[in-house]
């Protein structure tokens, strides 16, 4: 619960900031931070890293 808090929270502030300083690169941030918790989460799997990947997209 906790993450989703906060990537809300980052996601309010960049389409806050986004508006006010009228660029669009401020919305990229919400999905950086997403890659980057995701990339995270199947890093701290005990298995080698693309065994880890290939596994999560044969899942069907």
């Amino acid at each position: 619960m906790g993450y989703f808090i906060l990537f809300l929270l980052i996601t309010v502030a960049c389409i806050v900031f986004a508006i006010k300083k009228k660029r669009a690169l401020f919305l990229t941030v919400p999905f950086l931070s997403l890659f980057v918790y995701f990339i995270f989460q199947i890093a701290i799997v005990p298995a080698p890293f693309f065994e880890t990947v290939k596994f999560i997209f044969s899942l069907k």
